[in-house]
């Protein structure tokens, strides 16, 4: 038996004009939620005023010169005659280049430099590259004792720089190597606890699926690591290539222990013998050693400057991984 269906009632026709317009008309904007306050953020949070944020820049200004006068001061220095190096003024009043010229001609500031970029660039290569090594075994593999190794690793940082200086140089001297600059940068070949802990830090958030995709595609152990995990690693490479330049650039303690000839000295061992030259029990020429000083702390501030982004990035992403 069929149901009849009782018909639609008709719309009037001004509800028609009515819907119409609803469909068309822009929607409302939001009621501003009570109860907050003037300068208050979507959160609820109040704003930093404009007073706190003028005395969050004065603060920082004022540390920056702070930081910022030796090296201000280190410079204007070489810039000015013996007799005035002491007297505090940033403006020179007899304003000279003499000191540029005569500390090429007194030292071996060539050579100098010379030696310490072979040996940087070699200490440097060789840490990033063996430190990511280790860092990529203790990351990737799993293996039986893995974490009580990774322990032992780290407890070999808190082993004092001493302890190991006289083994150290016994192994170097057996060798035949002291006098050289071979023991410079060859420790570096057995990367550094402190390198590996950051880099491992970084390798633990890389998507491990992404090496299993390339074990499946074929590529071999070593293509992993060199083809992908190392270009992802990138910030923290930089990292590690820029602290270990600027620990190198500024290392005396070993030039001290290995170095005997000065054709071989570096840049601090180099800036040692001339204080001992030209000041205290010298001649006091301070003037030399202050403009040596800047030409030795330039190649550090550009390092700065030039990865000072990766530094950044990489020291930010490394403290979150884990």
């Amino acid at each position: 038996m069929t149901q009849l269906v009782p018909p639609r009632p008709a719309e009037p026709d001004d509800a028609r004009p009515q819907a119409a317009e609803a469909l068309v008309a822009p929607p409302r904007a939001a009621a501003p939620e009570r109860g907050r306050r003037s300068g208050e953020g979507p959160q609820g949070r109040r704003k930093p005023g404009r007073g706190r944020r003028i005395l969050v820049i004065v603060a920082l200004t004022v540390l920056g010169v702070v930081f910022a006068y030796p090296f201000i001061w280190l410079v204007s220095a070489s810039f000015k005659p013996r007799g005035e190096v002491f007297d505090n003024k940033l403006i020179p009043e007899t304003f000279t280049l003499d000191n540029y010229v005569q500390v090429w001609a007194e030292a071996s500031v060539a050579l100098w430099l010379v030696n310490t970029l072979i040996v940087t660039v070699l200490a440097a290569t060789t840490v990033t590259i063996s430190s990511a090594m280790v860092a990529w075994g203790f990351s990737y593999f799993r293996f039986r004792g893995r974490s009580a190794l990774f322990a032992l690793v780290l407890a070999s940082m808190m082993l004092p720089g001493a302890v190991t200086m006289i083994p150290t140089f016994l192994i170097w001297n057996a060798m035949g190597f002291v006098g050289t600059l071979v023991p410079m940068w060859a420790q570096n070949l057995f990367a550094s606890a402190f390198y590996v802990f950051l880099l491992r830090q970084f390798m633990l958030g890389l998507p491990r699926d992404l090496f299993d995709a390339a074990r499946v595609d074929g590529a071999t152990q070593w293509g992993v690591f060199w083809r992908i995990a190392l270009p992802l690693t990138r910030p923290a490479l930089a990292v590690v290539l820029v602290f270990e330049v600027q620990a190198v650039w500024t290392d005396l303690m070993r030039a001290l222990i290995y170095l005997r000839d000065s054709s071989t000295f570096t840049i601090p061992r180099g800036l040692k013998s001339m204080v001992d030259a030209f000041g205290f029990g010298g001649e006091w020429h301070w003037e030399i050693i202050v403009t040596a000083s800047v030409i030795a702390t330039i190649p550090m501030i550009i390092v700065f400057f030039v990865g000072q982004k990766q530094i950044i990035q990489g020291v930010a992403t490394s403290g979150m991984k884990g």
